[in-house]
């Protein structure tokens, strides 16, 4: 299987996962600073960014995406790196700790915790986000020269989108397009859903960051990760999104670093996520 990547630093390694239809420069905001303390490994899922469908066609579920993803890491090297990832990589970084196969985890918003109404709502954003961008690339391109037609575009993903210059955005948009494997992925999801009883070992340090201002997977939904996981560390971010990287890098590279044990775990003003998840499935609208 053939799969793009960027790998950069030195120590143990780090491996960054992406979220359906985007690609591994969403971690260009944080790469530099976790490549001080760790051999960096971000990639492009199959089917995403450069990384083409694989010859046997897309995994059918999630367990099929971990047992793909195995395969590579030992073809690179990889023995129990620590691993991060956010929506659909949440889950995968959470899935391979969960086997095993990862030494720390940390997910940002992880699919798999949602209820089938608000996974329902979630995919229609998303479908949504890669409708517009269908549009030909140099009106696009042109349109996202305007911060605020950039902002209306990526707020479902971000809580401040206009922190993305017009070539990231655009680039982003491009590969929301390109991602072949996003209509099997979306069916795929339908029947997922995490099991917290799977990731039991608590020598495993887990971390789960949820952004206050998550348009894709409310925050509340971090409660439901901090009462099945309660060995985890399960923390709000406030003032970030779905995709927090852009949000605040130093919040999102800090908490990696404290979840694989490069810096000091230090006390952040961090608030917990709200305590009562009922009724709140519609609450984050565009």
């Amino acid at each position: 299987m053939s799969i793009h990547f960027r790998r950069a630093g030195s120590g143990e390694p780090l491996l960054l996962i992406h979220g359906i239809g985007h690609r591994h420069q969403a971690w260009e905001p944080v790469f530099e600073r976790l490549t001080a303390h760790h051999e960096v490994i971000a990639l492009d899922l199959p089917g995403f960014g450069n990384s083409p469908v694989p010859g046997t066609g897309m995994p059918a579920d999630m367990a099929a995406t971990v047992a793909g993803v195995l395969p590579v890491l030992t073809e690179w090297g990889l023995e129990r790196p620590h691993v991060a990832g956010y929506s659909l990589g949440g889950a995968i970084a959470l899935e391979l700790a969960a086997t095993g196969a990862a030494a720390s985890a940390t997910a940002f918003s992880p699919a798999g915790f949602f209820t089938p109404a608000e996974r329902r709502r979630a995919l229609a954003i998303l479908r949504m986000l890669r409708a517009n961008s269908y549009l030909p690339t140099p009106i696009m391109r042109v349109a996202l020269r305007s911060a605020y037609l950039r902002a209306l575009c990526f707020a479902p993903l971000m809580a401040r989108p206009t922190l993305l210059d017009v070539e990231r955005a655009l680039g982003d948009a491009l590969a929301l397009r390109r991602g072949l494997g996003f209509n099997a992925v979306a069916r795929a999801a339908r029947d997922y859903r995490f099991d917290c009883l799977r990731l039991s070992d608590p020598t495993v340090p887990v971390t789960i960051g949820w952004g206050d201002r998550d348009r894709i997977f409310g925050v509340h939904q971090a409660e439901r990760a901090r009462a099945g996981l309660p060995a985890a560390r399960v923390v709000t971010l406030p003032r970030c999104g779905h995709v927090p990287m852009s949000d605040d890098p130093d919040l999102v590279a800090g908490l990696i670093l404290e979840t694989t044990g490069a810096v000091p775990r230090t006390e952040r003003p961090i608030r917990p996520a709200p305590a009562s998840i009922a009724s709140q499935e519609d609450h984050f609208t565009l």
